[in-house]
């Protein structure tokens, strides 16, 4: 099944450039740059256990990193990337001390309220556009081929988010995600055995954020353009539902959230049997996230598990 999956990727804009279909090869990789950001926000909600409802402002940063070095001149991905990395996870570093001091609904709220406030920071950048965001002139420079070509784009966003994963299977089976999870079930019981709780936690939010910051880095090349909207509480919510749909503390849960969650905006939105009612494709989709969460609570990936003997 896995091998099947790699191919059909891999194939996948060969198949809709032969058809004539190039839009859908950038709606492909607008759905791999989300379940990278997907996965992101999975490893603190779905293994560490912190809801954080904020998790567009570290999306958001990297985005407008990439932007505003663009609009100074700074194209090079070699720079701008790292860039976008290290600001988010610097941001991820500053929130999360103060946030993880607070538990529960009290740090769903701080999480929000700093994302928010981060938002409104970028909305009054007006330098650089300010409500109406920032263009960039051209996707980022630095590997020897054109970016601009959707095809190159596709599978350089491909390779990322397949070494995103994979450091992240890493990490959660190395002791770090072991701690992380067992912090996750028993806190309590963590700080008795002698764990640092809290710098586990932190270390968890700042990797989660960073990878976020690069998520951000590539959307914004991927659209040539950055609006404050990426920062905005119903990004933070979008992500969310994607891990729900795919399934929280499940590793697939963040990328099959992403493409069902995407697939089916896609399908609705532009839906002939809804018609004119088509601009409200969010209820269909509310329906259908309803029934994930009533007959399986673990997720689409949840549900296709293999059962233990």
């Amino acid at each position: 099944m896995k091998k099947i999956i790699i191919v059909l990727v891999l194939a996948f804009p060969l198949a809709m450039h032969a058809i004539d279909q190039g839009f859908y090869i950038s709606f492909a990789t607008r759905i791999l740059i989300y379940a990278m950001a997907a996965a992101s926000l999975n490893l603190v909600l779905g293994y560490g256990g912190m809801v954080s409802f904020g998790h567009a402002a570290f999306f958001g940063a990297g985005a407008y990193i990439v932007g505003i070095l663009a609009a100074e001149g700074v194209t090079s991905l070699w720079i701008a990337w790292p860039a976008a990395i290290v600001a988010a996870g610097l941001a991820a570093l500053v929130i999360g001390a103060i946030s993880l001091r607070t538990r529960g609904v009290y740090f769903i709220m701080i999480t929000l309220a700093f994302a928010q406030m981060m938002y409104y920071v970028f909305v009054s950048l007006k330098a650089y556009g300010g409500d109406d965001g920032l263009s960039l002139p051209s996707r980022s420079t630095g590997l020897g081929v054109s970016l601009a070509n959707d095809f190159a784009w596709y599978y350089l966003v491909l390779v990322l988010l397949m070494i995103i994963l994979y450091l992240l299977h890493r990490l959660l089976r190395s002791r770090f995600g072991r701690v992380i999870e067992a912090i996750r079930e028993n806190e309590t019981r963590a700080t008795a055995v002698g764990y640092p709780v809290y710098r586990y936690k932190l270390l968890c939010f700042v990797i989660s954020g960073a990878i976020a910051g690069l998520a951000g880095a590539l959307i914004a090349n991927q659209t040539s353009y950055v609006g404050p909207a990426l920062l905005h509480w119903v990004q933070s919510g979008t992500l969310m539902i994607m891990v729900i749909l795919g399934g929280v503390g499940r590793f697939w849960g963040g990328p099959v959230g992403a493409v069902v969650l995407l697939a089916l905006e896609e399908l609705f939105s532009g839906s002939p049997l809804l018609g004119p009612y088509s601009l409200h494709w969010q209820l269909p989709v509310g329906v259908i996230l309803l029934a994930v969460v009533l007959f399986a609570p673990q997720g689409i990936s949840g549900a296709f598990a293999k059962k233990p003997q």
